[in-house]
C-alpha cells in the first residue's frame, strides 16, 4: 500500500513540474461546462419557485455524485473509510451545483433559503441526538449496561431461553436506548453465553437485529426515522404506540420460526457480577425525565423536542457536577478512598469503580458518535440538494401517484434494506406526499423494520456484523431473510387491519 502511495505521489509531482497546464485545462473545462449548462437551466426554470432541473448537466452530475458517495458508504467496512467523509464531500459539491444552477434561472436567493431550511432540520436532529448519546455514554460509564449484561450471563439460562430473552429485551430496550446501542448490548450477552456455537450465534444475532429494529419503530426515540417523523409533526408522540402490535408481530413471527433451530443446551453459568457505579441509577431516572421534558416541549409549548432534550442535558450537567464533587470528596489525592470517610454509605460504591479523572459530562459529549452525526448532515444536505433539482418531486410522482400510497410505503421498507432508512425517510418527508394518517404510520413502520431484511439494512445489523465477525455475515442473514420477510408482511397486514380507522384521517 505504501508503495502505491509513493508511486502515486511521484506521478503527481511529475505532473506539477510540467508547468501546471493540467490545472488550466481543468479550470477551462469547468467554465465551459457552466457556460453550456446555464442556457439549459434558463429554459427549464420559467421563473417558477422549483424549476425542474433533473435533465440538466448539473442535476445529472449531482445525482451521480450522490450515488457514488453512497456506494462508498455501503462498502465502509471493506474500504475502512468512515461513512461521513464521502457524503460530506458530496453534500458540499451538490450545493455548489445548486447555487450555480439557481443563479442561472435568476433565483440566487432560492438556494440560500433552501440550504438554511435543510440546515435547521439537521440542527434539531443534531442537538436531540447529541443529548441522547451523551446520556447513553454516561450510563455506559456508570456500568448500567455492563451490570445488565453480567446479570443475564450469570442466570444459567438454556440457549433457547437466551435466544428469547435477548430478542425480547432488544425489542423493549430499543424504544428508549436506540436500536444500535441495544443490538450491541444484547449481542454481547449472546456472544458471552454461546460464542462458540456458530449455529446459535447466527439466529441469535438475526433475532436481536429484528427485535431492536421492530422495537425502535413504535417510539420516537427508537430510531432516527421515527424521530424525524415526530419532529416533522406527521405523527404525535402518543400515536406511535398504535404501532406496538404490528412491530411486536414483526419480531415474533421470525423469532418463532428461528427458535426451532436453537437447541435447549444449558451452557455453564458465569460468575460475572458487575455493580452500577455511584449515580448510575439516578442518571437513568434523569434520562426518563429528559424524555418527558422533550415530549412536553413538543406537545404543550409547541417548541422543538430538541429544546427539551438540551434542557435535559442541563439536568445531567448539574448532576455530573454533583457526582464529580462527591467522588473528589470521598477519594483522596492519591486515588485511594479517604480514611476518614470509612463509614460513609457511598464509600464502597465509589471505591469499586471510580476513575482518577472523575465524572465529566464533556468527555461523554466528546465520545458521541460524531461520524454518525456528520453522516446525517451529509445525507440530509445531499437529499435536500437533489430535491432542489427536482428529483424528489419526480420520485414522489412515480411512487405515490403511480403505485399508490400503500404500495409506495411498502416499497420504502425494501429500499431501506438496500440503501438505508435515513435518506429514504428524509426523502419521503421532503416529498411530503398528501396521504392519510394511517399511511404516515405505515411508512414509519416499514422504514423502521424494513432494514431487518438484510444484515446491511440497519445500523444494528452492521454493528453486529462487526462484533460477531465471521459468524454473523451477510450470507448467514440471507438464509433467514424469508422468515424476516414473513414477519415484515405480517406486521403490515396487522397495521392495515388494527389501525384501519387511521386511513381516513388526513392532516
Amino acid at each position: 500500500m505504501d508503495t502505491q502511495i509513493s508511486t502515486f505521489s511521484s506521478k503527481n509531482q511529475a505532473a506539477l513540474k510540467q508547468g501546471g497546464s493540467w490545472i488550466k485545462y481543468l479550470l477551462t473545462s469547468i467554465l465551459i461546462l457552466i457556460a453550456s449548462a446555464t442556457p439549459v437551466l434558463a429554459s427549464s426554470g420559467s421563473g417558477g419557485e422549483s424549476p425542474n432541473m433533473t435533465g440538466t448537466l448539473f442535476g445529472i452530475f449531482a445525482l451521480v455524485l450522490f450515488v457514488g458517495a453512497y456506494c462508498l458508504v455501503i462498502f465502509e467496512e471493506q474500504l475502512h473509510l468512515r461513512k461521513s467523509k464521502p457524503v460530506l464531500l458530496a453534500a458540499g459539491v451538490i450545493w455548489i451545483l445548486v447555487a450555480i444552477a439557481y443563479m442561472g434561472v435568476g433565483q440566487p436567493e432560492a438556494a440560500e433559503h433552501a440550504f438554511k431550511g435543510n440546515l435547521l432540520e439537521y440542527a434539531e436532529l443534531l442537538l436531540f441526538l447529541l443529548s441522547a448519546m451523551t446520556y447513553i455514554n454516561a450510563m455506559e460509564e456508570r456500568n448500567v449496561f455492563q451490570a445488565l449484561r453480567a446479570w443475564l450471563v450469570g442466570r444459567g439460562f438454556t440457549l433457547r431461553t437466551v435466544f428469547w430473552v435477548t430478542g425480547l429485551l432488544a425489542f423493549l430496550i430499543s424504544p428508549m436506548a436506540d436500536n444500535l446501542t441495544t443490538a450491541l448490548l444484547m449481542g454481547a450477552v449472546a456472544m458471552a453465553v454461546g460464542g462458540n456455537n456458530k449455529k446459535f450465534m447466527v439466529v441469535a444475532c438475526i433475532n436481536i437485529v429484528v427485535g431492536a429494529n421492530a422495537g425502535g419503530a413504535f417510539s420516537p426515540f427508537g430510531d432516527i426515522t421515527t424521530l424525524m417523523v415526530w419532529q416533522k409533526a406527521k405523527v404525535e408522540f402518543a400515536e406511535f404506540f398504535v404501532l406496538f402490535i404490528p412491530a411486536l408481530i414483526n419480531w415474533l413471527v421470525p423469532a418463532l420460526i428461528m427458535s426451532f433451530a436453537v437447541s435447549k443446551e444449558r451452557p455453564d453459568a458465569m460468575d460475572a457480577e458487575v455493580k452500577i457505579k455511584y449515580g448510575g441509577k439516578r442518571i437513568i431516572l434523569l434520562f426518563l425525565c429528559t424524555i418527558v421534558t422533550a415530549v412536553s416541549f413538543h406537545n404543550f409549548l409547541n417548541l422543538p423536542p430538541a429544546a427539551g432534550m438540551m434542557l435535559g442535558l442541563g439536568y445531567l450537567g448539574f448532576f455530573g457536577y454533583w457526582i464529580k464533587k462527591k467522588e473528589q470528596h470521598l477519594i483522596g489525592d492519591n486515588g485511594d478512598v479517604a480514611l476518614e470517610m470509612t463509614g460513609h454509605p457511598d464509600k464502597q460504591q465509589i471505591a469499586e469503580g471510580h476513575h482518577a479523572v472523575g465524572f465529566d459530562i464533556f468527555r461523554k459529549i466528546a465520545k458521541a458518535e460524531w461520524d454518525t452525526l456528520l453522516f446525517f448532515y451529509g445525507v440530509i444536505l445531499c437529499v435536500g440538494g437533489l430535491g432542489q433539482f427536482g428529483y424528489l418531486a419526480l420520485a414522489s410522482h412515480a411512487m405515490y401517484d403511480g403505485l399508490g400510497a400503500t404500495s409506495a410505503n411498502i416499497l420504502v421498507g425494501f429500499l431501506s434494506a438496500i440503501v438505508d432508512n435515513i435518506p429514504v425517510m428524509f426523502a419521503v418527508l421532503t416529498m411530503d406526499p398528501h396521504m392519510s394518517h394511517g399511511q404516515w404510520l405505515l411508512v414509519t413502520l416499514t422504514a423502521g423494520v424494513g432494514g431487518s431484511l438484510l444484515s446491511i439494512g440497519s445500523a444494528a445489523g452492521v454493528a453486529l456484523m462487526g462484533t460477531a465477525r465471521g459468524i454473523y455475515t451477510f450470507g448467514a442473514h440471507m438464509k433467514w431473510t424469508w422468515a424476516v420477510a414473513l414477519g415484515y408482511a405480517a406486521s403490515i397486514a396487522a397495521h392495515l387491519i388494527i389501525n384501519a380507522h387511521h386511513f381516513g384521517q388526513f392532516h
